[in-house]
């Protein structure tokens, strides 16, 4: 289905959102059409963030908004879909738009499996009406479908279309770009050199695909990485957990800027635990480049991390933009304690022929374990 036909139909004037690569149509339309303009398109930090900001347009206009998100995000929404949106609460109406990864009988990673069986049951158990749009999905049935869900809406109620691998359709692909000359791939080479054998959690997304390439190609194993293939936005707490119970290791966190973003929250409780073997790196590329390269607050926003960083109480704060500044900031940290973070600036972009991690997410942790514990 066209993705400009789906507009249409839903007949919005306000969309918020987290990227997803599964609604990657509906992503560059807005871009095309809007970009960031505040009054209609808003890429927010989570979509709980986005739920809450949808519910404050209905508040200021009377009108219906759209939140788009990948399934994953589901669970971000609970809250306020159940004490804010609902019916039973304020009734604010809201059409979601969720990319189904995961779908049972779709072949898809690991951590989209589960989320994926559960999709449809969140929605029911929210009291979220939904209809599932594949590529078979006339447009005539979202019409009539379209026709049901504004009288739900008018009566404070929340619906959503589910959307299949391939439904949607856009003429354009919008390309991303920035001026930073590093590539996230080549960062991570100089972060795990540094590393040497000491723990790594990285991120979810293109990050961990990459260290599990460099470790292959370095020939080594892989049990110094917990690669953090799902949770998003959450590899820092992870890193800050084992941090506090192993102080006799250095554990170096490699995120995202979206990841960062997406639980900023974090951030301050490292800050406030400050362990002193904590190395946490945002490679900051201004995108969520894993799923499609829509831009987030830290790169077309202006957002300085370091800033957050220093705010929230860490003791060394570097920024790095080439690799002579990167390797100044990862020797320090290398060789002294104290919490550290460290924002690189990337290009966005990936080899086209990255692969993706040959063990399964609980072989990951066997071996993470192993080697964190031996």
């Amino acid at each position: 289905m066209d993705v400009k036909k789906l507009v249409e139909i839903i007949g919005a004037d306000f969309y918020t959102g987290v990227p997803d690569s599964q609604l990657r149509a509906l992503c560059d339309y807005m871009i095309d059409v809007y970009g960031t303009d505040p009054k209609h398109h808003v890429i927010g930090a989570n979509e709980g963030n986005c739920a809450a900001l949808a519910a404050g347009y209905h508040l200021a206009t009377g009108k219906v908004p759209v939140v788009y998100m990948q399934n994953s995000g589901e669970g971000n929404i609970i809250n306020p879909a159940a004490s804010l949106l609902h019916e039973k609460v304020y009734g604010i109406p809201c059409i979601f738009l969720i990319g189904w990864r995961g779908e049972p009988g779709v072949h898809d990673e690991p951590q989209h499996i589960y989320q994926g069986e559960i999709t449809l049951k969140l929605l029911e158990d929210m009291g979220i009406n939904f209809f599932v749009v594949g590529n078979d999905t006339a447009e005539e049935e979202v019409k009539d479908k379209m026709k049901e869900y504004r009288k739900l809406l008018a009566e404070g109620k929340n619906v959503a279309f589910v959307i299949r691998k391939g439904a949607l359709k856009y003429e354009k692909k919008v390309v991303y770009r920035n001026k930073y000359g590093m590539s996230r791939e080549e960062v991570i080479g100089y972060i795990a050199r540094y590393s040497g054998e000491d723990p790594v959690v990285s991120t979810t997304g293109k990050a961990s695909r990459e260290l599990f390439e460099i470790r292959e190609a370095n020939g080594q194993g892989h049990q110094y990485d917990f690669l953090t293939v799902g949770s998003m936005g959450h590899a820092s707490s992870i890193a800050l957990g084992i941090a506090l119970h192993r102080p006799d290791r250095k554990i170096w966190c490699i995120d995202g800027d979206g990841a960062a973003l997406m639980h900023m929250g974090a951030m301050a409780v490292i800050g406030q635990t400050a362990p002193d073997n904590l190395v946490h790196i945002v490679i900051n590329n201004g995108a969520h480049e894993s799923v499609g390269g829509m831009p987030t607050a830290a790169g077309a926003g202006g957002l300085r991390l370091t800033k957050v960083a220093e705010g929230c109480g860490y003791r060394r704060v570097f920024s790095a933009e080439n690799f002579e500044e990167l390797d100044e900031a990862l020797k320090l940290v290398k060789e002294t304690d104290g919490l550290a973070f460290i924002e690189v600036k990337a290009a966005i972009g990936a080899r086209e022929d990255l692969g993706r991690p040959s063990t399964t997410p609980v072989e990951n942790k066997e071996a993470f374990m192993g080697h964190l514990m031996g």
